[in-house]
């Protein structure tokens, strides 16, 4: 069995002696242009070379929750595309979302600037129940943070393109129950996978369905923002702010009005690193599987796009 290790921005070494001591069985390389023909592929942001030279691939693993740098390319009919289940991203992906949720909500931004003014300040105390967090996605990443809100006794409401039942939470589905949502929503957290559908999900008819005063945690893809509508709603005054991981470039560049903009907290994409270790695991697991014909999770529906 031969695997490639096909992934740029990534130290190939690490991965490479993670990947043998999983699969000591297999012959596993840094992919090459015109290298051998290989049955299974770690990637991540692969050339549309690797794919084309490489159609007999039986599964491409992607060491990341999203997929749509991949779905974008030309891949070969018969391989299977498969996402990370979870790999330690999950549980960073709720502190993440917890910890901009609660300094938002206790107004801790604002102690802080007072703070560093030199000013001895109090704010009256907020009810959780004029905060009811809407998070779009329901997947292994967004049940994770729906469970951790729920551990402060915020409102919870769902979101999803197909129905979803998850314990205290008040679920949406599809086009036509979207704007009820977000008119039931203080607090948008954005998990979804970015399709054409969800491109630019977040514009000016959107956001303005939000209950006034409201903020926006982004840490899906920042294609689902269309960052001026932000901005103009930040100004107006509907919106109270944002807590941005994500951006449509990247990184941000420095002219960005993002970075100076006293409503919006960036973050450099980091709510949720890929762990090495756990990413082994569960790619060693799932090859282990597929070469025994077992079905694994995580297998991407290309029409879907996730």
């Amino acid at each position: 069995m031969k695997i490639y290790f096909c992934c740029t921005d990534f130290k190939a070494e690490p991965w490479l002696a993670a990947l043998r001591t999983a699969l000591p069985q297999a012959e596993i390389e840094v992919w090459t242009p015109g290298a051998g023909p290989a049955d299974y592929a770690v990637v991540w942001a692969p050339p549309q070379q690797f794919l084309d030279e490489q159609p007999q691939i039986k599964a491409l693993f992607n060491i990341g929750a999203g997929v749509d740098a991949l779905t974008q390319l030309r891949l070969p009919p018969r391989t299977k595309l498969v996402r990370l289940d979870d790999a330690g991203m999950s549980v960073q992906m709720a502190e993440y979302v917890v910890h901009a949720l609660i300094r938002h909500f206790r107004e801790f931004d604002v102690y802080a600037a007072d703070v560093a003014s030199g000013k001895w300040s109090f704010r009256k105390p907020r009810l959780r129940e004029d905060f009811p967090v809407g998070i779009m996605g329901l997947g292994v990443l967004g049940q994770r943070v729906v469970r951790a809100v729920q551990q402060f006794e915020f409102p919870v409401r769902g979101w999803s393109r197909s129905s979803k039942e998850l314990p205290g939470v008040r679920c949406y589905a599809g086009e036509a129950q979207f704007a009820e949502f977000l008119a039931e929503t203080k607090v948008l957290v954005c998990l979804l996978p970015l399709t054409e559908e969800t491109r630019g999900i977040m514009k000016r008819e959107t956001l303005s369905l939000l209950q006034p005063g409201g903020y926006v945690i982004n840490v899906a893809r920042g294609a689902h923002l269309v960052e001026e509508d932000l901005i103009s709603l930040l100004d107006s005054g509907h919106l109270a702010g944002a807590a941005l991981d994500v951006f449509r470039q990247e990184p941000l560049p420095a002219g960005h009005p993002f970075w100076r903009h006293p409503k919006i907290t960036v973050t450099p994409h980091t709510a949720a690193r890929t762990l090495r270790d756990e990413s082994v695991a569960q790619i060693a697991g799932k090859i282990t599987a597929l070469e025994q014909g077992k079905p694994i999770a995580g297998v991407v529906d290309h029409l879907k796009g996730y």
